[in-house]
């Protein structure tokens, strides 16, 4: 057949289509011979383009009575009508059919791997080039176990089974070959030709039983490709992981009146690592700051705010703020940090002397109060917005923390789940909290157990379980508290010495430091007498590591430590103060007044050694 001519018919699409079949070896229809032409050529009976262009030529040549060819026209360009029909040509104006083209050479010219299997054992009756190419000859009629080991290699033969029992295509990705390739393999049912014909030798089966065409798509370079993409998200998620959790409190202040626990869960390896933290702080007085919080982004970005937070959240407790306060300055700072990152925050403080704890929220989960009989109170959260949103005032509650009571603090990765409200996660929590008893690092794990945290968790996880031990015993005796008000005057003094002396007297403190707590507890209340205004209240309190003396008045001016001169009778009381105890300093109290406190630290109780048998 004359290609040039007959594609010269196809609209230009078409005759392009044509071209690239021609150009990928897919042979066109062989030429008829001509009236007085043998069947049979030298090489093959298909005309070349050159070959089809010079017989065009002679024919044109022939027809004009020109032998010479001189000043003819191929036939190949004539438009006045079709040429005459030859047998084999497809019908003037027609798109040929699939079934005009050799479907083994089409096959055999596929890029893909092509197997043909038959029958139940899997005998091969067809591999293509690439086939070959890929893992050598094979000779067919063998089982595809002893002819083609890859394809066990790749674990097909079980689906392969499969496919012919169901007759339903089926599809395996990113294999991996014995050659290091990978391939994407794709298994299609097909049936016996009908008809006389018989299967061949060695590859026939049973009646009705067909075979299995194994397509094969060499994608090794998108393997590669995405193994290098998961081992960079794998090295980037360790670094968050490990830049999170150096940001991370190393050892957890331990407080003289709560016992605290944590733990730090990220989430499994297709998870992202966000920027969940925790953190206790002492704040002096008895007094002990929680904190929680959650960054809502993922990777070293969120690890890098969260420290930023956490170290922001302690210089800001520092200053012995109200919780409310402490969450404003966090949200401006949170805006200048990162616009484009907001971030969940709750921050707690926790007064032995109230048996309670004080809190604000800045869009976080509420806190949860185990009693000792079990029950569980959730915190009547005013919440606000997150940290990051700007121009919101945020306020402050309470909830009771009576001595046998315990709080968990935590993050939404703990109760949030893709397919349920996180209502029901935190009423789930609650009655998981319910039966938590224990340590506080036994509640923890149980707590995750309950709630279903395993290593392949979907988001980061944090917990803070805090809880006030009722003492009782010897431990008890370790931990008193003692109150006197003062009513002003100039009895107030002397009154608030011979209170603080007594008090020292009867919990055994050693001579020095009774005589040290009567003076700091002379000029505290010297200075309440001076610069404050009624009403004003001495209170003692001792734990098992420090003797703790505060004076609280109503006037809410905080003194500050100043170098007093010479010739000044008065400013030295507060460097006194700081002078002789280990710790000081003051508050405002929610009444509009103010707390000056100090505290000494008591030597470590010396265990008694045993005496020799």
């Amino acid at each position: 057949m004359n290609f040039t001519r007959w594609s010269a018919r196809l609209p230009g699409t078409q005759r392009r289509a044509a071209a690239r079949r021609t150009d990928r070896g897919i042979s066109p229809t062989p030429r008829q011979p001509r009236r007085g032409e043998s069947r049979t050529t030298d090489a093959t009976d298909t005309d070349t383009p050159e070959q089809a262009g010079q017989d065009e030529a002679a024919e044109g040549a022939r027809g004009t009575g020109n032998p010479a060819g001189e000043g003819s026209v191929p036939a190949a360009r004539h438009t006045d009508g079709p040429p005459p029909g030859r047998p084999g040509d497809p019908a003037p104006g027609r798109t040929p059919a699939l079934e005009d083209f050799p479907a083994r050479e089409i096959i055999g010219s596929l890029p893909g791997l092509v197997v043909l299997l038959h029958g139940p054992e899997q005998r091969v009756a067809y591999v293509n080039d690439a086939y070959t190419a890929a893992f050598g000859p094979r000779p067919l009629g063998g089982t595809a176990e002893d002819v083609c080991p890859e394809l066990t290699d790749l674990g097909l033969p079980p689906l392969i089974d499969q496919v012919l029992r169901s007759g339903r295509p089926r599809t395996v990705k990113s294999r991996k070959a014995p050659d290091g390739g990978s391939y994407t393999v794709t298994c299609i049912p097909v049936g016996h030709p009908a008809g006389d014909t018989e299967p061949a030798p060695g590859a026939g089966g049973a009646d009705g039983v067909g075979g299995v065409v194994v397509f094969a798509a060499d994608v090794t370079d998108h393997a590669e490709a995405a193994e290098r993409l998961r081992a960079s998200e794998r090295r980037q998620r360790e670094t968050a992981v490990t830049l999170q959790r150096s940001l991370l409190p190393q050892k957890l202040e331990q407080p003289d009146d709560l016992k605290v626990a944590a733990t730090y869960q990220p989430g499994g390896e297709d998870a992202a690592v966000g920027g969940d933290w925790y953190d206790v702080i002492t704040l002096g007085g008895g007094r002990t700051a929680l904190v929680i919080g959650d960054v809502m982004g993922r990777g070293v970005r969120a690890a890098a705010v969260m420290g930023q937070l956490r170290t922001a959240v302690r210089a800001y407790a520092r200053l012995d703020l109200p919780p409310h306060e402490v969450l404003q300055l966090l949200d401006g700072l949170a805006s200048e940090i990162d616009a484009s990152q907001i971030a969940t925050c709750l921050y707690a403080v926790h007064d032995p002397n109230e048996e309670r704890l004080v809190y604000a929220s800045a869009g976080h989960l509420p806190v949860l109060v185990r009693h000792e009989n079990g029950t569980v109170d959730r915190a009547d959260n005013p919440t606000g917005p997150p940290l990051g949103t700007g121009g919101w005032f945020y306020s402050s509650g309470t909830i009771a923390l009576p001595p046998g009571s315990g709080a968990v603090l935590y993050t939404d990765g703990l109760v949030e789940r893709r397919d349920r409200d996180i209502d029901e996660g935190v009423a789930a929590l609650e009655r998981a909290m319910s039966g938590a008893t224990g340590t506080p690092q036994v509640v923890c794990d149980r707590l995750l157990r309950a709630m279903g945290i395993t290593a392949d968790h979907d988001d980061d996880v944090a917990v803070l379980v805090v809880q006030h031990p009722a003492r009782s015993g010897t431990a008890a005796e370790l931990f008193h508290n003692a109150a006197l008000d003062l009513l002003g005057g100039v009895e107030a003094a002397p009154r608030a010495r011979a209170f603080a002396s007594g008090v020292l007297v009867s919990w055994r403190f050693s001579p020095e430091l009774h005589d040290l707590g009567v003076l700091a507890t002379s000029e505290l209340v010297a200075n309440s007498l001076q610069h404050g205004t009624p009403p004003m209240r001495l209170r003692l309190r001792r734990t098992d590591r420090r003797l703790i003396i505060e004076v609280t008045d109503g006037d809410d001016h905080l003194p500050r430590r100043r170098r007093a001169e010479s010739e000044d009778e008065t400013g030295r009381g507060i460097s006194i103060i700081a002078a002789i105890a280990s710790n000081w300093g003051s508050r405002r109290t929610p009444g509009g007044g103010k707390a000056v406190w100090c505290e000494f630290a008591l030597p470590a109780p010396v265990a008694p050694v045993p005496r020799p048998g």
